[in-house]
């Protein structure tokens, strides 16, 4: 007979969004059972993740604390015609970290990875071979789901941690070097410093398509290394993927796709930032939201993730906008312009777009002067999305 498994709450997808959920109801509602079914064999996938300063409320980073393993002051930016050192601390979580994290935190019995779920609903998960689990609650946090009812543009990318034995030289992140030869749309190399000896580069562009090809892009990183004067030793480890960057669509269309009725996270919620394609500060405002709940039934989570998530997507029509002059109104090889222009910008004003908390006067700013893309392009774009 197939097993069946019962709990309060199921979580399937053990990426950031969903462990996220499940290391904040463990800390919160430690009377729940709870468990977290992941598809791989480790809990929060292959990613460095890195967030700013502002992008996490301070009441909220109890839940991040844990997790951060690394911290510096202040990170740089470079364009042909601009670069600058921005004093606003930044932060990286290494999934390795999330995982040992959750494991000690949940008990061994909530963790499941290696298992895929066939079939979600708002009360219970099936796997092949008739395994069930019934729950008073389930939330899908499985990655994107079909993304045909969204317009998109992709942030995709290749990135690598490396030893240089001789040392690298860097104080602080660099986290948008666009002065590199332009390819496949905005080009840019992103560096973390991990250690005097260990630095984290990563190939990324905002591109048409999600394809991403490895090998070239490796190449890339191994010529800017090359460039940089590093002497690369070791290849500890590769990560690759592709975050969607909304333009617009339609949000309802894509909830439904993603399971009519059942509670969602992450970027199955659609809860990403529309123009950087991030995903953290948007899981942990969800998590500390849902860990605060009082009902966790499927109906209830289910109502309390849509309405979140349908709240986010109104309110950031203006990061869409951004998108669209990327995507729609500026060259390919010269969408940077798009982000330069906005880093001319105060910290403040950066650090609130970075976390989808831009002020009114923040976006008149963004918006004012001479439009870094073709003028009646932009005019185009801007009319459209009225």
């Amino acid at each position: 007979m197939a097993e069946i498994h019962g709990c309060d709450v199921a979580i399937v997808g053990g990426g950031l969004a969903g462990s996220l959920i499940a290391l904040a109801l463990a800390e919160k509602r430690p009377d729940l059972s709870l468990l977290l079914i992941e598809a791989g064999e480790t809990i929060g996938g292959n990613r460095l993740r890195s967030f700013l300063d502002a992008d996490v409320a301070r009441e909220d980073r109890w839940l991040l604390t844990p997790l951060v393993r690394h911290a510096w002051p202040e990170y740089e930016v470079a364009f042909p015609v601009r670069a600058r050192t921005l004093r606003q601390p930044c932060y990286a979580i290494e999934a390795a970290r999330l995982d040992l994290v959750a494991r000690a935190r949940l008990p061994e019995s909530a963790v499941m990875t290696g298992r895929k779920a066939q079939s979600v609903t708002a009360t219970s998960v099936s796997f092949v071979g008739g395994e069930r689990i019934e729950a008073k609650g389930v939330i899908d946090a499985r990655g994107v789901g079909d993304p045909s009812a969204l317009d998109l543009g992709w942030r995709k990318f290749v990135g690598r941690e490396l030893e240089v034995p001789d040392g690298h030289g860097l104080e602080r992140p660099m986290l948008m070097d666009a002065t590199v030869t332009q390819h496949d749309g905005f080009r840019f190399v992103s560096c973390l410093p991990l250690s005097p000896t260990r630095l984290f580069v990563e190939d990324g562009y905002y591109s048409d398509t999600a394809n991403v090809n490895a090998g070239a892009l490796g190449r890339r990183i191994e010529g800017y290394a090359g460039n940089r004067g590093w002497r690369v030793g070791d290849t500890v480890r590769e990560e690759r993927g592709a975050l969607p960057v909304a333009i617009g669509g339609d949000f309802e269309t894509y909830w439904r796709a993603g399971g009519a009725r059942v509670a969602k996270a992450g970027t199955r919620a659609g809860l990403f930032h529309p123009t950087t394609g991030d995903s953290l500060p948007d899981a942990v405002r969800l998590a500390v939201r849902i860990a605060a709940a009082d009902d966790l039934s499927g109906e209830a989570l289910h109502a309390l993730t849509h309405d979140h998530a349908r709240t986010m997507w109104d309110e950031r029509r203006f990061y869409r906008l951004v998108s669209a002059m990327l995507f729609r109104a500026a060259d390919p090889d010269a969408r940077y312009r798009v982000f330069e222009h906005l880093h001319r910008l105060s910290p403040g004003v950066i650090s609130r777009f970075h976390a989808a908390r831009s002020t009114f006067s923040d976006k008149t700013r963004a918006l004012r002067g001479r439009p870094p893309v073709p003028f009646w392009r932009a005019v185009g774009v801007a009319r459209r999305m009225a």
